[in-house]
């Protein structure tokens, strides 16, 4: 793995290394670009584009298939594709296909599958035991790259990323001023640091909270995989990587709360290229239920991690204090709502996607957090709070992955490992969860009755379905690590790493939907991001094809989303620039295509609006770097 990594690495400095776009054609026969593991499933799937943008490339496999050991050329498996599904066409992407299993390989090295008759082929993949660590460490240096207010520099940052701390300047984050109060300086808070939230440099106290609880989830699943070496500043200080970055989101959180015990809603950052050209003001808005709720259990959660960290049971003991700070406020105030980017709420253009949430949705972010409050203190009324809730809503349905509190199964599943929860309603949540999994219409029976044609059954595909991938494939891993019944660990297992190939690779589009990874062994990354770092235009930053180095590596986008459009108002009327903008045709893809090709190499913002399709997130990211450590090592 790290020779084939070092020999593309040198291509990729001798050459400068690109991507295609993804409306060229993808190969006939797609992999996990990155590899597998040697004890799990290995599956190449061969296409024959049938509806969709790349209908002209139909595609008939011989019977001749067989895995080529690239050091020698020699084939150490041969064998036929079977079709899927009787040949029937695959309704999400399009495509007839067949599948070609080739578990029996397990000796490490590196391969491809190639029609023996045909001449078609895969792109070069790995087998080995470590096959995704490097893919992992730099899934993980996104959330350095997201870091607000921090200076990006060599050795940490790659060529071509180093840039100044962001956002410090007069009258930005450590001087930011209350939405409707921006002339009084009395409202001024120090609120420096955390992480850029997704394309956009807002920061969100609700979503923060959700990905340190994520990462926290990450490292104790399976804490021997992050160690301290993983590139950031914070490297070799005695502490895995992953707390220092969670450290550095709870920071910023503990600069969120009011004295008392609130929690302050989102941050409004300006824009540029680079971040730290960003020059102008930072707003926040106040205090709300829903986010002071989060934010009381990632609180606990870290309080309960970092306790059993020598380096951290100072900031262990402050964050438990600020934790049930946070939940009486919240208890005492149920109702406080606080809309931002709302015309009615008159805080139009304070950040951009809405963190407020409705009746239910709060009631699932109470759940959540009183989960990691009784963790942290034991007492039955937070264990209390959990059952009320979970018979009011009924939390676990066959789609609990997907959605904004997608990971809601698996906490309750880790509730269930609690002590002190009382043994039935320990059993009813197990009982629930192995439903999703194994009752009817559970989610094994989509896997193992081959029921979409890439491997990776999902219920839809919408704006962010790539985490909602990451999610659907975490369900599996944590049955694995719960040692649920109905299947096998290594079932479990199995299935969980389809979700991990299609990501990599494993699609209609035959494309990693992680930025920029040639150096990591990828062959066909994505090569542009909506992002206001690495901007349409930019010379440096816009593609890795068209620009000096396109965005950073790491960053998983979207995904598909056959709910693309543009902005409304090319329908009515824009004004100025957009105007002219709107005249372009419609682009498809993403447009009018099957679910899984709705996806497209662009990011124009407004009125184009691709930000729904190639935008990063760090939920995206956090969820997918939950997934795809249970089977680095």
């Amino acid at each position: 793995m790290l020779i084939r990594i070092a020999i593309i690495w040198l291509t990729c400095v001798l050459v400068a290394c690109s991507t295609q776009t993804t409306q060229a054609p993808a190969p006939k026969i797609v992999v996990d670009q990155f590899g597998y593991l040697p004890e799990l499933e290995k599956r190449a799937v061969i296409r024959s584009p049938e509806i969709g943008y790349d209908n002209g490339e139909s595609f008939v496999p011989s019977g001749r298939y067989a895995v080529i050991d690239v050091a020698n050329g020699e084939a150490v498996y041969e064998g036929a594709p079977v079709v899927w599904n009787g040949g029937s066409i695959d309704a999400m992407s399009g495509d007839r296909l067949w599948w070609f299993d080739f578990s029996a390989v397990t000796d490490e090295g590196s391969y491809k599958v190639v029609d023996l008759e045909t001449g078609a082929e895969s792109f070069m993949f790995d087998i080995a035991e470590d096959v995704y660590t490097p893919v992992l460490k730099a899934a993980f240096k996104t959330l350095y790259y997201q870091r607000a207010g921090f200076e990006k520099r060599a050795p940490f940052a790659l060529k071509g990323y180093e840039d100044g701390a962001s956002h410090l300047g007069a009258g930005q984050d450590p001087q930011a001023r209350l939405y409707n109060a921006k002339d009084n300086a009395s409202t001024e808070r120090d609120l420096r640091g955390g992480w850029y939230d997704a394309g956009d440099y807002n920061k969100y106290t609700s979503w923060t909270a959700n990905y340190i609880r994520t990462l926290l989830h990450s490292y104790i699943e399976n804490p021997d995989v992050w160690t301290d070496d993983f590139g950031i500043p914070e490297s070799g200080n005695g502490v895995p990587d992953i707390l220092d970055e969670v450290k550095w989101g709870l920071d910023w959180l503990e600069r969120m709360q009011n004295a008392d015990g609130s929690m302050l809603s989102v941050m409004s950052l300006a824009d540029g290229s680079p971040p730290s050209s960003a020059e102008g003001p930072s707003y926040y808005g106040p205090a709300n239920t829903s986010a002071t709720y989060s934010s009381a259990g990632a609180f606990a959660m870290a309080a309960d991690v970092f306790a059993k960290t020598p380096t951290y049971r100072t900031e262990a003991t402050r964050y438990r204090k600020r934790a049930v700070e946070a939940w009486n406020w919240a208890e005492a105030n149920p109702d406080v709502i606080f809309k931002n980017n709302d015309a009615e709420q008159g805080s139009e253009g304070l950040a951009a996607g809405q963190q407020e949430v409705g009746a239910e949705r709060l009631q699932k972010k109470i759940l959540i957090s009183a989960i990691y409050m009784f963790k942290i203190t034991g007492q039955r009324k937070y264990a209390r709070q959990v059952e009320r809730i979970y018979d009011d809503i009924t939390p676990i349905t066959p789609w609990a992955a997907e959605g904004f509190e997608g990971d809601i199964a698996p906490t309750l599943l880790y509730f269930s490992r609690l002590r002190g929860v009382p043994t039935s309603f320990k059993s009813r949540i197990r009982k629930d969860y192995q439903n999703i999994l194994t009752g009817d219409n559970g989610l094994m029976a989509g896997v193992e009755q081959q029921e979409q044609g890439y491997g990776a059954p999902m219920s839809g595909y919408y704006w962010g379905s790539n985490g909602a991938a990451s999610r659907r494939g975490s369900v599996f891993t944590q049955a694995a690590f719960a040692k649920m019944g109905g299947a096998e660990a290594q079932d479990y297992r199995n299935a969980g790493s389809h979700y991990l190939h299609y990501l990599h690779g494993v699609n209609p589009l035959g494309l990693v939907y992680l930025s920029n990874m040639e150096r990591y062994s990828a062959e066909k990354s994505v090569s542009e991001i909506y992002h206001n770092w690495f901007a349409n235009g930019s010379k440096n930053y816009d593609s890795t094809i068209t620009s000096t180095y396109g965005p950073a590596p790491g960053f998983l986008v979207g995904g598909p989303n056959p709910g693309y459009e543009r902005d409304a108002c090319c329908k009515t009327k824009c004004g100025g620039h957009g105007a002219k903008i709107c005249k372009r045709p419609i682009l498809s893809p993403p447009a009018g295509q099957p679910p899984m090709k709705s996806y497209a190499e662009f990011n124009d913002g407004w009125p184009i609006n691709s930000w729904s399709v190639t935008e990063n997130s760090n939920s995206y990211q956090t969820d997918y770097i939950r997934l795809l450590s249970k089977y680095a090592k």
